[in-house]
C-alpha cells in the first residue's frame, strides 16, 4: 500500500493578508488530510515542524516513500503584493511520475478553485523539496496568501482542499477514494482460517498480510464490501463479510 511523506510549510514568518501565517494554515490543512489518508489506506509520516526544508528533505530521504507531498501557499513580489491569484503545483521536469501527479492534483483542484484557468502544473528548476527527494515529489502552492480573495478561499475550504488532494493521490495510486469516518474496531470471524489483507479491494488484489480468526483489527474505512484495515502495521483491504464490528 502507498506511503507518503507529508510536508506542510514551516514558514511561520510568511504572514497572511489578514491574520495567521503559512505554517499555521498549511498544518491545519495537513491535519484535515490525515483522516482521509487513513480511510484510503495510505500510510504517512509527517515532517518535523521545528526543522527547515533541508531537514524535511533529509528526513524524507531517510525513509522509503512513494510520494513526498509539500504543502505551501504563495506570495507575490513586493511590487505585485496582493494582486496575483492562482494555484501552482510544482513538479520535477525530469520525472514523468512527478509531472503525472502534479497534473492530477491541478486538474482536480480546478473543480473547487474559483478561477480554474489559474490552476496549473508547473515544472521547477529550483525547489529542493521537488528536486532533491528520492520519492516522487510535488509542491502545492495553494493560492496567494497576500491576496484577500485567495486567503479567504484557502481558509474557508480547508476540508474541501484536503479531500480533493487525497482524492488525487488515490487517482495517482490507482486505489479507491474512501471518505473519512470514525476509526472502528472489528473481530475477524472466519471458520478458523486466516483472513487475507489485500493490496486492492478485490479478490484479484495481491495478498499482503493475514489476520488470524478471532483477532481484533482496526478499521479505517469501507468501500464496496471491503474494509480498509490496519493489523499490526499492515494496511490494506479485507472482506467485510468476515469482520464483525
Amino acid at each position: 500500500m502507498p506511503k507518503i511523506f507529508l510536508s506542510p510549510s514551516t514558514q511561520e514568518w510568511n504572514q497572511y493578508a489578514t491574520e495567521g501565517n503559512e505554517e499555521l494554515y498549511m498544518n491545519r490543512l495537513a491535519d484535515r488530510i490525515e483522516p482521509y489518508l487513513r480511510s484510503c489506506g495510505i500510510s504517512f509520516v509527517r515532517n518535523d515542524p521545528v526543522r527547515n526544508v533541508a531537514g524535511a528533505i533529509q528526513d524524507s530521504n531517510a525513509g522509503s516513500y512513494d510520494v513526498h507531498l509539500a504543502l505551501h501557499s504563495n506570495a507575490a513580489s513586493e511590487s505585485l503584493a496582493g494582486k496575483l491569484r492562482g494555484v501552482d503545483i510544482y513538479f520535477a521536469p525530469k520525472s514523468a511520475d512527478s509531472e503525472k501527479l502534479a497534473n492530477i492534483i491541478a486538474n482536480n483542484l480546478k473543480s473547487i478553485y474559483p478561477l480554474p484557468d489559474k490552476v496549473r502544473a508547473v515544472p521547477t528548476s529550483s525547489l529542493g523539496e521537488v528536486l532533491r527527494t528520492k520519492a516522487v515529489a510535488v509542491l502545492c502552492e495553494l493560492g496567494y496568501h497576500d491576496n484577500f480573495a485567495d486567503e479567504a478561499w484557502l481558509k474557508n475550504n480547508l476540508e474541501n482542499i484536503a479531500r480533493n488532494i487525497v482524492r488525487s493521490l488515490c487517482d495517482y495510486f490507482g486505489i479507491p477514494f474512501v471518505n473519512a469516518g470514525a476509526i472502528r474496531w472489528g473481530t475477524v470471524t472466519t471458520d478458523g482460517s486466516n483472513l487475507n489483507i489485500r493490496s486492492y479491494p478485490s479478490l484479484s488484489g495481491t495478498v499482503i498480510g493475514k489476520i488470524p480468526d478471532g483477532a481484533q483489527v482496526m478499521i479505517n474505512g469501507e468501500t464496496n464490501g471491503w474494509y480498509v484495515v490496519n493489523y499490526n502495521g499492515v494496511i490494506g483491504y479485507s472482506s467485510s463479510e468476515f469482520i464483525t464490528l
